[in-house]
């Protein structure tokens, strides 16, 4: 972002927000994409006019535009009319390309990619990034959920559409008000780590749910990527707080280094391995819950499953206690009527878009039953802990991943552990790799096909389909077969590309045939 733009924004917001935001007209370049819808959501709760353009097909991300009343252009400089003030753009566009950034460009329009004006918009209020190679989004949706139980005046921005949200990317209280003052305003949104786009933003609070190598595109070694969360970390103000997770190696690392430069912020840890108020103890999984306790605080339960979600849920709470103690509540009713706000939050929320979400449900010709859910896992870490949580909170069923590796850099970088990131399922279908735009095809040393002859080495049934309808057809095979599952089989998609669209296929078959 230039400085004149971003100088101009904050101009808006500071002087009045309810008077500056309401009726500034905001163009979206590429509006359907995730993190825009989310922005779009924030900024439109704050009565700013929003237009925006992007290709025809139709996303999820839709059914949000729809409920707003905003319907996506093509691409166009006609859409840049008199009226606009600030144009928002994904990086997936470009000023020399785009027609819409281009007479924007012209007109001398002040344009912010995404990335910026979420920065921009984080340094208006009481900002917290919730950051960190694995688990970003469900902390994110999990805080969000707490915070409409506390009514605290606050905005949530998460990585997808989180059901408990309503069915949307953001969160915005009831106690919310554009009127309330910048400190009494609480905005907690996910901060993405790639090509370091959280520099952008500006955090009070940070929560780091975990580091390790990922991003090789970017960044080539374990210590590349290391150092953006330490720079971002670097960012707090005198008296911020970081809250890491003392169970994974790379965030405790970071942590680490911050606290030999940075003696004027607090440090929070929480886990199983962390000292303090938030050492946490897992319970048993049981009837659709995962109990467990927070040293300081109590029982807690929630109703998504994998132990690295007990994480999250952990790491939420940390936060809207840390945020409870800024409003200057007291110890005696956060540990009272607040705790019991947050347990209730907690087992309101029922993960997000792509999040271990189930999309249906069917049965096979023999009767069994089969739960279909789709999950965004990319990284082997990822894969192996949300197999693991489905392992052991869908006792007695078998389990079928239909797997997409997303990136050739990231595939070939960590090929091994992608092959032995499968264990907990009992059938494993790998489909070709889901190339990024930045990559040569022709030049990779990985495909599918190698990775499902690696995985075969670790895995006793792992099958290649490198196409979906191949894929389809291979997993009602594998439902066809005598299984031996008491409870029937669950049917997983993974990955960041859209092989989701298996799932959907076999599920639409199964159903045909009842």
């Amino acid at each position: 972002m230039s400085s004149e733009s971003s100088s101009n924004f904050a101009n808006l917001e500071g002087k009045s927000l309810p008077a500056e935001l309401r009726g500034v007209h905001f163009h979206f370049v590429g509006i359907k994409g995730t993190g825009m819808v989310a922005l779009v959501e924030i900024l439109n709760a704050r009565g700013a006019v929003i237009t925006g353009s992007d290709v025809s097909e139709r996303f999820y991300t839709d059914d949000v535009l729809d409920k707003l009343g905003i319907k996506a252009m093509g691409f166009s400089g006609e859409n840049i009319t008199d009226s606009v003030q600030f144009v928002i753009y994904s990086s997936a566009y470009s000023v020399e390309k785009n027609p819409d950034l281009a007479e924007a460009k012209r007109r001398g329009i002040p344009m912010m990619l995404y990335s910026e004006a979420l920065g921009a918009v984080s340094a208006t209020a009481f900002s917290s990034g919730v950051c960190g190679v694995h688990g970003k989004t469900t902390t994110t949706g999990l805080v969000g959920t707490i915070l409409r139980e506390l009514d605290l005046p606050s905005q949530v921005l998460a990585g997808s559409v989180i059901s408990s949200f309503g069915d949307s990317c953001t969160m915005t209280s009831s106690a919310f008000s554009p009127s309330v003052s910048k400190e009494e305003r609480f905005f907690v949104a996910e901060t993405c780590e790639y090509q370091r786009h959280f520099m952008a933003f500006e955090p009070r609070k940070i929560i780091l749910t975990s580091v390790e190598s990922d991003h090789q595109d970017y960044y080539p070694t374990y210590e590349d990527i290391r150092n953006a969360f330490v720079d971002y970390a670097y960012k707090l103000p005198i008296g911020g707080t970081l809250i890491y997770c003392a169970d994974d190696k790379g965030a405790s690392e970071v942590a680490k280094i911050v606290a030999e430069k940075r003696g004027d912020i607090r440090f929070v840890p929480y886990g199983v391995s962390a000292s303090g108020e938030f050492k946490l103890s897992f319970g048993a999984v049981e009837n659709g819950k995962h109990s467990f306790s927070i040293a300081g605080f109590g029982d807690f339960a929630i109703c998504v499953p994998g132990d690295h979600n007990v994480r999250n849920a952990v790491a939420a709470v940390a936060l809207c206690v840390d945020i409870l103690r800024t409003c200057g509540k007291s110890e005696e009713d956060i540990k009272g009527r607040y705790c019991a706000l947050i347990k209730a939050g907690l087992e309101k929320f029922r993960g997000g878009k792509r999040r271990s979400e189930i999309v249906g449900r069917a049965k096979t010709q023999r009767g069994e039953d089969v739960l279909f859910i789709d999950d965004y896992g990319h990284h082997p870490t990822a894969i192996r802990t949300t197999l693991a949580g489905f392992r052991e909170f869908y006792k007695n069923h078998k389990i079928i991943v239909d797997f997409m590796s997303h990136t050739y850099t990231r595939t070939a970088a960590l090929l091994d552990e992608f092959a032995s990131s499968f264990s907990s399922a009992d059938y494993v279908i790998i489909n070709k790799i889901y190339g990024s735009a930045r990559e040569d095809a022709s030049c990779a040393s990985v495909s599918g096909k190698i990775l499902a002859d690696r995985a075969k080495e670790k895995h006793g049934c792992v099958v290649y389909a490198e196409e979906f309808d191949e894929a389809a057809e291979v997993a009602l095979k594998m439902l066809g077969e005598e299984s031996g599952a008491k409870d029937g089989y669950l049917f997983v998609t993974m990955g960041a590309g859209d092989n989701w669209k298996v799932g959907k296929n076999v599920l639409s078959k199964l159903s045909s045939k009842q």
